[in-house]
């Protein structure tokens, strides 16, 4: 018994060591998303895109009044993302369907957001539509330090064919190298080989620059128009479904196949059901128990009662903008998405 009692107490002895080390642990917390803000056009017309319906004299009558109250939805839904985690707000967010750098520059500095003092990334593309991709981020908690435009292009070299980019913004996170690459891919009226095309580009873009970089983290986020299990991010883009698929710090990770498949969650619904296009996948060394380095710590849909439909035929369904030419004076059609990442404070 004597034993066992004195064996007892050395295990507890060395529990309560190794609790106590643990808690002498400070971590840092990152929170990096992606939103896709459903045609933030301003009012004035860009020469060469077709954004004619945006316009005061358009089939949208878009003025000044909805345009403003776009601005200000989209700014309160940017600032209080990530919030109930941390008050601090948002590190990077990615946004789709911004028509050019003015729209950004009055978001970041509309009252609601101004206080964060964030800033932005946005090269113009060559969609014919005018919508492009774009990185807001914090620059205390983000700080880019290099960013271009890949271009989409066919297998045949059609030139004719226009579409978006993908916007690469390399920067550093919490002392640690991060490549932020920003999709829209191919509407669903274009067929799936147009978006598998786009998997296997930003597969190779992703791999250029772990190459060159091996010890950089790589974010593949945006609106891919596919599912986690579609043909285009499974196998084209190669993003597995489970942890223990990850071979190599360069393999890709879903964390949303799960969270649409088992759980039924998604970000957009059509026909009453929901699809999950909007997504973050995350490098191989941004997966495990290691946190000397950034590791992922949780995800999130981003929710609030005020983005969905709360009476009528659409009840439930995200609030959007316009719905049967009828101005909703809503958000978005989609819903945004949030990873955290943490890793060990030095």
């Amino acid at each position: 018994m004597r034993k066992i009692a004195r064996l007892l107490c050395l295990l507890l002895f060395i529990f309560s060591f190794v609790h106590a080390g643990a808690q002498e642990k400070r971590y840092e917390l990152y929170s990096v998303g992606f939103y896709n803000l459903e045609n933030l056009f301003d009012t004035i017309h860009d020469k060469g895109k077709n954004d004619y319906e945006f316009l005061p004299d358009g089939t949208n009558k878009w003025g000044t009044l909805k345009y403003t109250n776009k601005v200000k939805n989209m700014a309160k839904v940017l600032n209080e993302m990530g919030t109930d985690v941390l008050p601090v707000g948002m590190a990077a967010v990615g946004v789709s369907e911004i028509e050019n750098s003015r729209v950004l520059k009055d978001l970041v500095e509309h009252e609601t957001l101004a206080p964060r003092g964030w800033d932005f990334v946005h090269i113009e593309g060559p969609d014919r539509r005018g919508v492009d991709c774009a990185l807001l981020y914090n620059p205390k908690l983000f700080k880019p330090v290099n960013s271009w435009l890949a271009p989409y292009t066919t297998e045949d070299n059609d030139t004719t064919y226009k579409t978006r980019g993908f916007l690469v913004v390399s920067g550093t996170m919490g002392g640690d190298m991060v490549h932020i690459i920003v999709n829209h891919w191919p509407s669903r009226y274009a067929k799936s080989p147009a978006r598998e095309r786009a998997g296997v580009l930003v597969r190779q873009l992703k791999d250029s620059l772990m190459l060159a970089m091996p010890e950089s983290k790589v974010l593949v986020m945006g609106d891919m128009n596919d599912d986690p299990d579609d043909k285009s991010m499974r196998t084209s883009l190669g993003a597995v479904r489970e942890k223990e698929e990850i071979k190599t710090s360069s393999c890709l990770y879903n964390p949303w196949w799960n969270i649409l498949r088992k759980k039924g969650l998604g970000t957009l619904k059509y026909n009453g059901k929901w699809n999950l296009f909007d997504q973050i996948i995350l490098s191989g060394n941004l997966i495990g128990p290691d946190r000397t380095t950034l590791k992922l710590y949780k995800t999130e849909i981003f929710s609030r009662n005020y983005l969905f439909q709360q009476e009528g035929r659409y009840k439930g369904n995200t609030k959007r903008t316009h719905a049967g030419g009828v101005w909703l004076n809503g958000y978005s059609d989609h819903l945004p998405v949030i990873v955290y990442l943490v890793k060990e404070a030095k």
